[in-house]
């Protein structure tokens, strides 16, 4: 699937509208698009405390979740109780622009790179003023899952 960067970036830019920026006045939107094709968006709202203010890519990724397509199929009348199926896979993001109110592309901060990774992994396509690279050049040696899993099972 090709990324419509175009596209990516007005809903970006439209979403960083609805941005809730009183302190620092720095309106931002994330759009990001789906492994399934869907765009999901999410813009920054910020705190008087600061610390807990949440980017833009926050709401990207809880976003990604939240309207993700269900796994289970609507049932007209009650039906004997399936055999368990395997979880299905979590949705991902292929490809993410995160811009400014005035549509200038912004690089995640760390944070939300950690984040990104998780709901892309390290080809997620990230837009930057140069041109779309991987979240892997971005985020070089990240720490994600595996490397949870390994100090666990070496902790045993």
């Amino acid at each position: 699937m090709t990324a419509d960067w175009a596209a990516l970036r007005a809903a970006a830019v439209d979403v960083a509208e609805r941005a809730y920026a009183p302190y620092s006045r720095l309106r931002v939107g994330a759009a990001g698009l789906t492994g399934d094709g869907r765009i999901v968006t999410g813009c920054n709202v910020e705190n008087a405390s600061f610390g807990l203010t949440l980017c833009a890519e926050c709401g990207l990724v809880a976003a990604l979740h939240a309207t993700a397509p269900s796994a289970r199929p609507a049932q007209a009348a009650p039906a004997p109780p399936p055999a368990p199926a395997p979880p299905p896979a979590p949705p991902t993001l292929i490809a993410v622009a995160v811009v400014a109110g005035d549509g200038d592309p912004l690089l995640p901060c760390g944070r939300c790179r950690q984040l990104l990774l998780e709901a892309g992994g390290p080809e997620l396509l990230v837009d930057t003023a140069g041109g779309p690279r991987p979240l892997a050049e971005l985020l070089p040696a990240a720490f994600g899952g595996a490397d949870l899993s390994a100090r666990r099972d070496n902790a045993s």
